[in-house]
């Protein structure tokens, strides 16, 4: 069994908090992303797990063994870091071999382990190669050896995708995620990819600014948003957002967004205004749940200009001037779309609606 347990973590940087009391855990053999954008505190997090940073508050647990003052090498957990961080001077064989000699491992066993692994990533032919005679993905692989080769608890990794092109990035994921499925090593994997975090994760821990805004698995992150950051950052195009009021009327409650009204049913009107810190609130809806149709129809909620037309091949990204908003639509090739600067009908299903309190910035449905 290999968990991990990070609890009320604090790092700082001088004045700096990188890390602002997050806490989280890891099951056995479960692959968790920290997903977030640059310096929002997911590698110093990974970087305390590993040892090479100190914690200034909080505790690390790996199967429930306080790890805080343990040195790196005592915590059982292997690191891929972004750059792969090959020794240039020794072969790939050298490189997979170099944790296992450290450890003073009999030279049978190091070969034995050394060529498993190479057998495993398809890297046998590999193995007197010095790093510069090796492609971005034959580096990676070799990374990826070097951190498998003493079967660790915790596999660490922070990017190892991202030196990669965006065509080898895609299929090294797939590879990834099956051999971390078919050894069960307990993966936390640090990333501001999206697209990657979906594909990969068990659960998905969404940060900014140091804090977890959301752990969850990555279908939950993009139907049940928690907050408006989470909504935002996850799904590509973003989530398009309008603010609107609360107003009640003869009693209905409808979101008053100036250029249009829309009425919630009754039992959703009364969640919203029972949770809402006052009357201000952000509408959202993602892009590929909007309907556009050139005639007013039963979804129809509001009128807005064609901006942009963008073909995408197996979709068409509609651009759309709507009050003083600039909205994004997802639609098939098939839908009929009016050219730039004529007009189109909006609207979106009642259960594809977001409302975020504008204040707190909390999901309130």
């Amino acid at each position: 069994m290999s968990k991990v347990k990070v609890v009320n973590l604090v790092k700082k940087f001088d004045k700096t908090i990188a890390v602002d009391g997050i806490s989280f855990d890891v099951r056995d053999g479960e692959f968790i992303i920290l997903l977030g954008p640059s310096g929002c505190g997911k590698t110093t997090t990974l970087r305390c797990i590993a040892g090479l940073e100190t914690p200034d508050e909080g505790e690390i647990y790996i199967d429930d063994r306080l790890v805080n003052d343990l040195p790196p090498k005592d915590r059982d957990v292997a690191m891929v870091f972004q750059s792969y961080a090959l020794y240039p001077h020794m072969t790939v064989y050298g490189n997979l071999a170099f944790p296992l000699k450290m450890r003073k491992y009999p030279k049978d066993e190091i070969k034995k382990r050394v060529m498993e692994v190479a057998k495993l990533l398809r890297i046998e032919e590999l193995l007197d190669r010095k790093p510069k005679q090796l492609s971005g993905g034959q580096q990676q692989r070799v990374a990826l050896g070097r951190a498998l080769v003493r079967n660790p608890k915790v596999w660490l990794m922070d990017e190892p995708l991202s030196n990669l092109d965006a065509k080898l990035r895609v299929y090294m994921r797939a590879e990834l995620k099956k051999l971390q499925r078919d050894l069960g090593i307990t993966t936390i994997y640090v990333t501001h990819d999206q697209a990657e975090a979906m594909a990969m994760a068990d659960r998905i821990a969404v940060m900014n600014k140091g804090k977890i805004l959301q752990y969850s698995e990555p279908h939950a992150v993009y139907e049940k948003p928690a907050n408006l950051f989470v909504a935002g950052f996850i799904g590509s195009p973003p989530m398009n957002f309008i603010k609107a009021s609360i107003v009640e009327k003869d009693s209905r409650i409808i979101l008053d967004a100036g250029f249009f009204q829309y009425e919630l049913e009754r039992e959703l009107g009364e969640v919203v205004k029972r949770e809402a810190s006052g009357s201000e609130v952000v509408i959202g809806f993602r892009p590929e749940h909007m309907i556009l149709s050139k005639e007013r129809g039963a979804s129809s909620i509001f009128q807005a200009d064609v901006y942009v037309v963008e073909p995408m091949g197996s979709n068409i990204i509609v651009d759309l001037k709507a009050g003083e908003y600039l909205l994004k639509a997802v639609t098939p090739p098939t839908v009929e779309i009016p050219p730039p600067g004529q007009k189109v009908w909006v609207g979106f299903p009642l259960e594809r609606l977001h409302v975020f309190d504008a204040k707190t910035e909390k999901a309130l449905i």
